[in-house]
This record gives structure tokens, sequence and C-alpha cells, in this order.
């Protein structure tokens, strides 16, 4: 249809390949290696496909090396739990499974997949001025609600729900209504807060129902300083111990944020050419669904269930890149 808008989705590949090692029981292949992640993670390529429909895809992971946050703040994700070697010993096959598929991978050392997710958000037409890419619009599949600051007229969140059986689609509406303010307001409710999963302090005694009453008279942190630096007359209607905590809080407030914001200037180039999503080679996909015995998934690629049949050997040269669509 003229005038429709095209759409590239995102993939937060961590978030998914934790969600997907969590939201399935244990599968091993006959060699007895546990692949439950690798069918989480196909399953959902295959749902936001049959959901989503896009024309462009490509899947963002994180690396092993530090990031600038650990240099910024030692103790920043100090306190989360090592990965498990039964899920970090699958990374490797979603890597080759993502590949198959032809979906292109985007790591960049020094940064986590969000701050490479919000630069390639931004690089399609999230910010003012990318005029060349109006016509699309960014779908970002994550099950991490940090990615909502992200969120705006042509960005949206696709968050999986009731493990991976289900998506919830998130818009700028969905954002006020589940956290009580904007996506632009995401970074400064988290430095007032914090964040306990990666261990930074937020204003210590300032929860979550104080901080939306905060950020409902202020449009962020700098408002807030600035009008305490200014004398704060009143209490601006909040109690003096509230002021307090802010006040003994500021250092820690600002660095906060500061760690919450997700960058988007990552050193990354994107090319749409590379990301059209029917460009895979079918063969290679059956390839690597009978090699871990995810016969469904096989039936899924040849367009019906559970079948392994022959017809698509015999399709030949460019008939090999196939759609999923079709």
């Amino acid at each position: 249809m003229v005038g429709e808008k095209k759409r590239l989705v995102l993939i937060d590949g961590n978030a998914i390949l934790h969600r997907a090692y969590h939201a399935l029981p244990p599968l091993t292949t006959r060699s007895g290696e546990l692949v439950n992640a690798v069918y989480g993670f196909a399953s959902m390529l295959f749902k936001i496909l049959s959901d989503l429909h896009p024309e462009y895809m490509a899947v963002a992971f994180d690396t092993a090396k530090p990031t600038f946050r650990q240099q910024e703040f030692i103790g920043y994700q100090a306190k989360r739990p090592k990965m498990v070697s039964e899920l970090s010993e699958q990374i490797e096959k979603v890597h080759d499974l993502v590949k198959a598929f032809n979906i292109p991978i985007f790591e960049v050392e020094g940064y986590e997949a969000d701050d490479v997710i919000g630069t390639l958000a931004r690089k399609v037409g999230g910010d003012k001025g990318n005029r060349g890419n109006k016509g699309i619009e960014t779908i970002i599949v994550t099950g991490d609600r940090d990615l909502m600051q992200l969120v705006n007229e042509r960005t949206s969140l696709y968050m999986p729900t009731r493990g991976l059986s289900e998506g919830q689609m998130v818009g700028v509406e969905e954002v006020k209504e589940r956290m009580g303010i904007p996506p632009e307001q995401i970074t400064d409710y988290k430095g007032l807060v914090g964040d306990s999963s990666d261990n930074y302090p937020g204003v210590p005694g300032v929860g979550p129902k104080t901080a939306v009453e905060l950020l409902k008279k202020f449009q962020g942190i700098e408002e807030i300083y600035t009008w305490m630096s200014g004398g704060g007359g009143g209490f601006g209607g909040f109690g003096e111990n509230t002021i307090k905590k802010l006040a003994e809080g500021a250092e820690s407030a600002i660095l906060s944020k500061k760690l919450a914001t997700i960058v988007t200037d990552v050193p990354v180039r994107l090319e749409l050419k590379d990301c059209v999503t029917k460009d895979f080679d079918k063969e290679k996909v059956i390839a690597f669904f009978r090699q871990l015995g995810f016969k469904s998934l096989i039936g899924r690629v040849e367009g019906s269930e559970g079948d392994e049949g022959g017809e698509g050997k015999k399709k030949e040269g460019n008939d090999k890149q196939q759609s999923l669509f079709q």
C-alpha cells in the first residue's frame, strides 16, 4: 500500500536469549548438548516474522569486554550473577542460528547491546532530521524495560509476555500507563530510584511513587536540583524529608541517570540492504535445524508442520533465497 511504513525490527539478543533459556524446559540434542535457549530463540524469530512482518531485521548482542559504564562506576552490575554455563554454552549456537537466517549481528566492544540498538534506531529515523528513512518505523524486541526510553512516535517495543508465547506492543501511551511518566523521563526516573539489577543506587530513600510525583512537577533531575539550588521555596509541595534525601543524594542521582542513559552515538554502520528479511538460504536453515533435531521448526521453514519432505531440496539457484512469508 502506498505510504505504508516499512518496519525494521531490532532484536535485543541477550534479553531474548535469557528469556528463552528460562522460559523453556531443558532440551538436548542426541549427543546431550543443551539447546533450549537456541530453540526458544528460533521460535521467537518465527513469532517476530509472523506477528510483525518486518522488511528488515538485525540482532544486537553484548560483548564479553567491560563497557564504559564499568569505568564510570566500578560497582555497575557487580551484583549480577554470572551467566550459568548451561546458557553461555548456547551463545555460539544462537549466533549460528542468526547467521543461518542471514540476519546481521551488531556488537561493539565497550558498549552494551542497548546502546547499539539505540544508535541503530536513531540512525534509521528516530531523531529529527533523518528524512531519508522517514518511511521506516523501528520495533525493538526486548524484555528489558530500560529500552522504554527509546520509545517515540516512530520507535516502539515488542515485549514478550507469558514466556515466549505472547507479545505486547509498547508505544508512548503504553509507557505512560505502565510507568506513570513519558519515555523521555525514564532516565530521570532511574536516576532517582536506581536499579538493583544494574547495581546503581539512585537517591537512597526515594521510591517509585515519589519519583513519579517529582517528575510530574519537574521535567527532570536537572530541573529538580536547579529549583533546589534556588532555595526550593515551600519544598514545592514535597516534604522536608524528601528534600533532604534529594540534597544528600544529588551526586548519586546524576551518576545514576548517566548510567541509565542509553547512548545513541555508538560507532556502528547500518546498511538496510544487508538487513532484508527474505534474504536467507532455506537449505542452510533446514540443515541447522536438522543438526539440532528441531523437527517442528523444519516444518515451519518448509511451510507445513512436521514436513521434512524433499520439496525444498529440489529447489536450486535463486529459489533457495526463501521468504518465511511465502
